[in-house]
């Protein structure tokens, strides 16, 4: 008999740690982010930098906290690698911000996060994001 969590329990587990930071940081609990990473874990996001360690992390969601209504919207969560404790995965993100026309997309983006599961719980051990940068298409450069 196999011992140990299949494949779903893993993606499962990966979601849950995803839904949990997406849902902290977008209502500014920066606490509850941090609790998302292993005591040791490290974030890496372009233009805002490398936080690592529970007292960075911590300091750096604080100083990170949402100003007014804000969505990451995390999709297409591949889990590539995984084992009981540990897993790779690549999540897809849109981050949307509320303004005086309703909502608008600031960003499209791809993290690329190690997991570590420790009492059943998965935490990001690494994280690192990579944003798309669009190139305007012939028909949208401005005319002169």
């Amino acid at each position: 008999m196999p011992t140990g969590p299949s494949y779903a329990d893993v993606v499962a587990g990966v979601q849950a740690a995803l839904s949990a930071y997406a849902h902290a940081l977008d209502d500014g609990r920066a606490a509850d982010v941090v609790a998302t990473f292993c005591p040791d874990g490290v974030v890496e996001i372009p233009g805002m930098g490398t936080l690592s360690g529970s007292a960075e992390l911590l300091e750096g969601y604080t100083n990170w906290a949402p100003r007014r209504p804000q969505r990451h919207l995390v999709l297409n969560t591949h889990v590539s690698e995984w084992s009981a404790t540990e897993a790779v995965a690549t999540i897809d993100v849109v981050f949307l911000l509320l303004g005086k026309a309703g909502w608008a997309i600031q960003l499209v983006g791809r993290y690329r996060d190690e997991l570590r599961c420790d009492d059943g719980v998965w935490r990001f051990r690494h994280r690192s994001a990579s944003f798309v940068t669009p190139e305007p298409a012939p028909g949208d450069q401005p005319t002169r």
